[in-house]
């Protein structure tokens, strides 16, 4: 878009009065009775295809369930390519989630001569066939009698009994991998059998026939290559494990997970130890109506998604405090209508009415939309339970931590507890101006202490807890995923230096010197930061930004200006941003997606140049006006794309919540600014969660 191109000052007030209205309504109509926002969080197949196989291990399969689901994955597929599933959009094709699905599909009843499985079969096999599949899938398909179990990793269950001195324990690897693992290995050590009622192989998927099949792991080098040749080793003594071991070993197990099982939502909250836990439990015999196993059930009905088209496919996991926080910031920033003199607000007109001239819903409601959404996230606080995470600090350190779910009390993770931390304090102190007391105090308090308690010792935050950076773990042959660890990250420290930057405790002062330190460190040499947990370097860099201008950080240093310029750079001929996830197995393509452009990796770009008070460059106005021009109808945006990594290179998500609250919150965000011009050169600390 050329500048000459760009609306007049007066035609893009209009054009953005308009797109902020409609965007808060659709967002404000999205909040649930309880005040909570939670949007659909989609991965790739495998999720929705081990569901199916779920059912057929258990021997319980809804038919009419398995055909929604069925139809999903066939939808999935993408034969105008390369005939297989990927792991996001336009990535390629994957062996292990292809074969899961088209085991599942040939679960389902699909015929092995059908059109669209002789496609896929053929692509499996262009890769190498089923025996190429990550341990997951083998394992999974070692329950089913596909592959023997020697194909598998040697990792018993007497590991939940190793303590915490030895190199390899549970508590040294990430929540996900400790809270998956405990119930997968007991069914490997119980060498667990599905029922698989119909009898269903996928023997035509491997080059080799799976008995015959002697290269089942990737031949390693240094530590992997001797933990390889361990494995060998100690799975022939597994018959000499003394029996009473064995079952103290499994006793612990059945205990552990019961202690965690978190009710109806769910071991962990995610997809794998719930579904792992309700079949250790069918193995071992708990009667299909014992509590816990009505509790797994439930939890994975929470996880189902109907489609209007009548497909289903399940989530990984629910994400309601997430999408709770961001969209109330961005209904918070949408609410407030600048007046002519630059002050913000409440742009409402005597009949109650939004003030920029489009027909909306009442500001008074959209207000007490937010109170409702503040004080359900104040009561979603893990204030009572010390989880897992204080195995690896110290015992002094209190709980106040957030969890991504409605309920995962064990597991509350710094991110989002930075996120809503730094809300309530700054929406404590303004109810304190009217009455004088701050009901968020205690709260914001105990968070603060918690996450400062769970710094790592480079300074960086984690999501989950402190120094799981043991490397050497990702290369037992159980890790071949490579993300049996949750390492410190730029994204997470960056939310971290937005919530100490906005609560301006003096005892936080040294964690926040310690953790701009880690962020400088960690920098890449073109100005930009890895992201975690959203896509990728576009994500990571706007995360830091915001935390490095909350925190008080004077932009004019040469490597937040290099960022600023790297983010610049990468912008698109049509205003907008985009990244692809192959930026994750390819450096070279940070912040790059071949030119196409993404409403949320815009809003990032726009909200990181925005967080130093930045509302007047070319590079913002047009990334305004493309945001403008690419919201649809309802007053959401949209983009195919998967936004997210479970875990980079391996598992991907798409956060549908992502294209409705972020580009709300640039267009509100520089709206506001561009309103108060010169007065707000820079975010206040006072004023942030606007968060830049």
């Amino acid at each position: 878009m050329k500048n000459s191109d760009l609306p007049t000052n007066v035609q893009q007030a209009a054009l953005l009065d308009a797109a902020i209205v409609r965007g808060r309504d659709a967002l404000a109509r999205r909040q649930q009775p309880d005040g909570s926002w939670c949007f659909e969080l989609e991965s790739d197949a495998t999720i929705t295809a081990e569901y199916i196989l779920m059912m057929h291990f258990m021997g319980k399969i809804d038919t009419v369930r398995q055909e929604k689901m069925a139809r999903y994955l066939r939808a999935i597929q993408r034969l105008e390519t390369h005939g297989a599933w990927d792991l996001y959009v336009d990535g390629a094709a994957d062996v292990s989630a292809s074969v899961k699905a088209y085991f599942a599909l040939k679960a389902a009843g699909d015929a092995q001569s059908a059109p669209h499985m002789v496609r896929a079969r053929e692509a499996i096999l262009k890769l190498g066939g089923a025996a190429k599949s990550n341990v997951f899938t083998r394992i999974l398909l070692a329950t089913f009698g596909q592959v023997p179990w020697r194909a598998t990793p040697f990792l018993p269950i007497e590991f939940v009994l190793f303590p915490k001195w030895v190199p390899i324990s549970m508590y040294k690897v990430a929540y996900w991998a400790r809270t998956t693992m405990v119930p997968l290995l007991a069914l490997c050590s119980l060498k667990a059998q599905a029922r698989n009622p119909h009898n269903v192989s996928i023997a035509e998927l491997f080059v080799t026939p799976a008995e015959e099949e002697r290269e089942y792991f990737p031949r390693g080098k240094g530590v992997r290559k001797l933990f390889l040749a361990l494995d060998r080793a100690v799975r022939h003594l597994e018959p000499l494990i003394p029996r009473a071991l064995r079952a103290r070993a499994m006793k612990h197990a059945e205990a552990w997970c019961a202690e965690r099982m978190n009710g109806e939502d769910g071991m962990g909250g995610i997809f794998p130890p719930i579904v792992y836990s309700y079949q250790m439990m069918e193995v071992l015999g708990y009667h299909e109506n014992h509590p816990l196993r009505r509790d797994c059930e439930n939890a994975l009905e929470k996880l189902l998604v109907e489609r209007p088209d009548g497909s289903m496919y399940c989530q990984p996991c629910l994400s309601p405090v997430w999408d709770t926080a961001w969209s109330t910031m961005a209904l918070e920033q949408a609410v407030a209508v600048p007046d002519q003199s630059g002050v913000a607000t409440s742009g409402v007109d005597a009949s109650g009415v939004a003030t920029s001239g489009v027909a909306s819903t009442p500001i008074a409601e959209l207000q007490q939309k937010i109170a409702r959404a503040y004080d359900w996230l104040a009561t979603r606080q893990v204030d009572d339970l010390k989880g897992d995470w204080i195995e690896n600090v110290s015992p002094d350190v209190p709980p106040g931590g957030w969890a991504f779910q409605y309920a995962n009390p064990y597991y509350p993770d710094i991110d989002d507890s930075a996120v809503v931390a730094a809300m309530l304090h700054r929406r404590g102190r303004s109810i304190q101006r009217a009455t004088g007391t701050d009901p968020y105090a205690a709260r914001v308090t105990l968070a603060l202490d918690w996450m400062r308690g769970l710094q790592s010792r480079n300074g960086g935050f984690a999501a989950f807890d402190a120094d799981c950076d043991r490397l050497y773990l990702n290369a037992i042959p159980f890790a071949d995923h490579g993300a049996l660890l949750d390492p410190p990250t730029e994204d997470v420290s960056g939310r971290v230096l937005l919530c100490l930057g906005v609560t301006g405790r003096a005892e936080d002062k040294a964690a926040l010197a310690r953790t701009i330190d880690y962020i400088k460190a960690t920098q890449q040499a073109d100005g930009s930061w890895w992201g975690r947990w959203g896509t990728n370097y576009i994500y990571g860099t706007w995360s830091v930004l915001a935390g490095l201008a909350l925190a008080g950080e004077d932009p004019s240093q040469p490597y937040i200006a290099r960022a600023l310029a790297w983010l610049r750079s990468r912008q698109h001929a049509d205003g907008g941003w985009g990244e692809t996830n192959d930026s994750y197995v390819d450096p070279r393509l940070a912040g790059t997606n071949g030119g196409e452009s993404t409403s949320n990796f815009t809003a990032w770009a726009l909200l990181a140049q925005m967080a130093f008070g930045d509302h007047e460059s070319e590079s913002v106005r047009r990334g305004i006006a493309y945001l403008l021009s690419v919201q649809d109808s309802e007053g959401f945006w949209w983009h195919r794309s998967h936004n997210a990594p479970g875990f980079p290179r391996i598992y991907y998500l798409k956060y549908h919540g992502y294209t409705a609250y972020f580009p709300l919150w640039a267009l509100a965000r520089y709206r506001r600014l561009a309103a108060d011009g010169a007065r707000v050169s820079a975010v206040k600390a006072d004023e942030a969660v606007m968060l830049a």
